[in-house]
């Protein structure tokens, strides 16, 4: 029995009656939240450059795209554009232990998925698509758990596109034979390392969008009769061999009580999810203290080695906004000069801002001898002012974890400046309350009229 099938099997007997409370309700929190990111994400840089290239590929009316009433694409496209919207402003959750952002792949497909079925008269439920939501989430983020050495492969991207194939399986109801192909041409098209984020490039979110759109072409491969390999994931050139240095394969064949799902953190800041604690340990010790950016001789934020590798980068002018949203530096001199980082921080002026970057200098991340390879925590943060006092604090869990989670009013405010940063703020009430009864509506993809996709 290869994991192929172990998978295929898994998310075709999963149900929403097998789904737990919290399970349950995570799975809608996130699909909200994804949902508003990707709204926002219209209005993301590049995003117009996009959707561009994907009109280049072909024009369609199977699907539409979240914060842009007037575009219908084929699937594919739909979903690659919609990944990139979701994840291009770092703006979408993520499973902290597994390094996986797994909502911006396995949601875009499977909204893609309602949104072709709703326009070829065979409406997908609300609660097929929470559980095919789930069922991927369980995927990408279990992969995510079983790599045991740092990441060399960006690994939302390369594990995000078999999540979404558990998901495509669990919503077309495909048989085995059908979703051991669908792995099997994952794993021939999974891409995406490390490089993109190491210099900041838009071909991060990229890299997210192209699995969204592999994965649909992956289950259409296999419905359309066309066998692949079957040992797609522990084969000698499967997808733990080859894109982790070292595996243990535990979290995919012996799966801990509950759902991945319930593990996904939020992200409260348009930011690198490394960034956080930085930013909230400096707005503690500024609400605390009563301390300025005219206070600040120097801060010190030592981590573990991963912040370090994703966001202990230095800031300079002009950079791109991309690089900008992963330079703790930079970031902590914007929460010191105006108290938070939001999505309207990432213009020109502001990248160039010569005060910003003078403050930035002063900033700089330091690595703890932390030996996990996917730890955020524990991580102190020091000021050191002008006249020569210390103040310290220490982050033991990131705002958003399932330990530190949002409340309902933050929640809820996120989204609502994601709607109006998308010009579409005024369906923010009406969205929250179809997300709420969300399991019981008809046709999924009715949704899409709240968030700008369908006039």
């Amino acid at each position: 029995m290869t994991l192929s099938r172990t998978l295929c099997e898994r998310a075709l007997a999963l149900t929403w009656a097998h789904i737990d409370a919290a399970a349950r309700a995570a799975a809608k929190t996130f699909l909200h939240d994804t949902l508003c990111v990707g709204a926002a994400g219209a209005r993301a840089p590049l995003a117009d450059n996009v959707l561009a290239a994907a009109r280049r590929w072909g024009e369609g009316s199977a699907c539409g795209v979240l914060g842009r009433p007037d575009v219908r694409l084929p699937q594919p496209s739909a979903a690659f554009v919609n990944a990139f919207q979701i994840h291009a402003q770092e703006f979408d959750c993520v499973h902290e232990p597994a390094v996986v952002h797994p909502l911006a792949t396995v949601g875009a497909v499977i909204l893609s998925e309602a949104d072709r079925a709703a326009s070829e008269g065979k409406p997908v439920t609300g609660e097929v698509l929470l559980t095919a939501l789930v069922a991927g989430v369980e995927v990408a983020a279990s992969l995510g758990l079983a790599a045991s050495t740092p990441l060399k492969f960006f690994r939302p991207a390369t594990a995000g596109v078999f999540g979404c194939i558990a998901a495509l399986i669990s919503l077309r109801r495909l048989r085995m034979d059908q979703g051991v192909a669908a792995f099997g041409y994952a794993l021939a098209f999974a891409s995406g390392t490390m490089q993109a984020h190491a210099e900041g490039k838009p071909a991060l979110p990229i890299q997210i969008a192209n699995a969204a759109r592999a994965a649909v072409m992956a289950v259409d491969l296999a419905e359309a009769g066309l066998p692949g390999p079957e040992a797609s994931l522990e084969g000698p050139f499967g997808y733990l061999t080859l894109f982790e240095t070292a595996h243990d394969a535990a979290p995919l064949t012996h799966p801990a009580p509950g759902f991945r799902i319930a593990e996904v953190s939020w992200k409260p800041f348009p930011t690198g999810r490394a960034t956080h604690g930085g930013i909230v340990a400096i707005q503690t010790l500024m609400a605390d203290h009563g301390l300025t950016s005219r206070d600040v001789a120097e801060i010190v934020y030592r981590a573990p080695p991963l912040i370090h590798r994703l966001v202990g980068r230095r800031p300079g002018a002009g950079m791109a906004q991309a690089w900008a949203r992963l330079c703790l530096p930079w970031l902590g001199a914007i929460v010191l000069t105006r108290g938070t980082v939001g999505l309207a921080d990432f213009t020109p002026e502001r990248l160039s801002d010569p005060a910003l970057l003078r403050l930035a200098d002063r900033i700089r991340v330091e690595v703890d001898d932390n030996p996990d390879p996917a730890a955020f925590t524990p991580a102190t943060l020091t000021i050191s002012t002008t006249d020569g006092r210390l103040f310290r604090h220490t982050i033991t869990a990131q705002l958003g974890s399932p330990e530190q989670p949002l409340t309902l009013d933050q929640h809820l405010a996120k989204q609502a400046t994601c709607l109006d940063f998308g010009g579409i703020g005024a369906n923010a009430a009406a969205l929250a309350d179809a997300i709420d009864r969300f399991e019981t509506v008809p046709d999924a993809a009715a949704i899409l009229s709240l968030l700008g996709a369908r006039r």
